[in-house]
């Protein structure tokens, strides 16, 4: 049989089938009993879309469903105005809007991979961060997560440089641990030449007084200098910002490629982002809701592990250490009405095949109290 161009790909997708890495699409199940802790929709409003549908249309009844350019062309902007207005007023910086998170932290850091520039990124950053790195083909060095000394010893090292990009995320996706926020704000302090840079995809409209993310919590959005926030995710909608200083907004907008070759999001998006926004804002029991039985069933996974869990948010791992094990637990739960993803490489090393839980505001205590008895039983 002849060669084709194609059968080295087929050669790398028969090899991840044969390591229980092949991934699939799901089928659509939103409309099926089960407990979902697949999405991260954390605060819910995702699944109670229809009941503010029609108070939404009646807000925005002239939001258009395509922008037709990108923002530097488009003469529909009004909806993306006003969102980053309300982003401004909320953080006290300026705020400019991406079309993914992905699209943000690849735009921002291509931008900000100038000369002079080394990026100290935590071991454990999201991958989009990574591939803006590498996509720039910027210096960088890794920092072991949420190792202070380790970033210290960087930032000694490179204390000479322009400008030290410091990288991490408030919460991170996979272990739901949480970076220390409050003692990396008092570090940059000692060094003249530090940027920090937080991806709170996973802590905006979760954490702090107004949902505005651990920066809030812990008090230190001032003394960030990069605030990256999903849109589609606790705000159940699509996008992302930055919040940033007025220089750097001015800077991203004609330097981020990503930005600038991207048509715009639909202004009606930008619209619906608006009016969820607005709901987190008022989210607050929600929000302590959501502490309570993610600390709950942290708990109970540590009784079940006889291991300590390192979550301190939503997001709760069941570390398996074998992608097989990890598929056989996920469609085993599934069986019993809980959806829940096998996480296997490249997404986590191996030997951190795990189940993600991912919490939503919307479950009930007796909700958890079944994920942990079933758990119990099929593991």
């Amino acid at each position: 049989m002849a060669m084709t161009p194609f059968d080295e790909y087929r050669k790398i997708l028969e090899k991840f089938d044969a390591e229980n890495r092949l991934r699939n699409i799901p089928q659509d199940r939103t409309d099926l009993p089960g407990i979902d802790l697949t999405s991260n929709d954390y605060m819910g409003l995702g699944a109670r879309w229809k009941e503010y549908r029609d108070e939404f249309f009646l807000k925005f009844p002239h939001a258009s469903f395509s922008s037709s350019a990108s923002r530097l062309l488009s003469q529909r902007q009004d909806a993306h105005v006003h969102l980053e207005n309300l982003l401004a007023g909320l953080y006290r910086k300026e705020s400019l809007l991406f079309n993914s998170g992905y699209h943000a932290n690849v735009g921002i850091i291509q931008a900000l991979a100038i000369p002079g520039t080394i990026f100290l990124c935590d071991k454990l950053i999201h991958a989009s961060m990574i591939d803006g790195v590498m996509l720039a083909k910027a210096d960088y060095q890794r920092w072991r997560h949420n190792d202070l000394s380790s970033l210290r010893k960087l930032l000694d090292k490179y204390k000479s440089m322009e400008r030290c990009v410091v990288m991490l995320e408030s919460v991170y996706s996979m272990d739901g641990d949480t970076a220390p926020l409050r003692e990396l704000a008092d570090l940059k302090k000692e060094y003249h030449n530090v940027i920090l840079y937080v991806d709170e995809a996973h802590a905006f409209g979760t954490r702090g007084r107004f949902g505005l993310g651990l920066g809030e919590e812990t008090g230190v959005i001032d003394e960030i200098d990069i605030i990256v926030g999903t849109l589609g995710k606790a705000a159940a909608s699509a996008g992302a910002f930055v919040s940033t200083h007025e220089l750097l907004k001015s800077y991203f907008l004609n330097s981020s490629r990503s930005f600038i070759f991207s048509t715009a999001l639909p202004p009606v998006n930008a619209a619906w982002s608006e009016h969820m926004i607005l709901k987190l804002l008022t989210m607050d029991k929600e929000r302590e809701h959501l502490i309570e039985i993610s600390d709950k069933f942290r708990s109970g996974i540590e009784e079940i592990t006889g291991q300590p869990n390192n979550s301190r948010s939503h997001i709760v791992p069941l570390i398996v250490g074998d992608a097989h094990k990890a598929m056989l637990t996920a469609s085993k739960l599934s069986l019993k009405g809980i959806d829940a993803l096998p996480i296997r490489r490249p997404t986590v090393p191996q030997g951190g095949e795990r189940i993600r839980f991912s919490l939503s505001a919307e479950m009930t205590e007796d909700t958890i109290e079944y994920i942990l008895k079933t758990l119990k039983e099929v593991i």
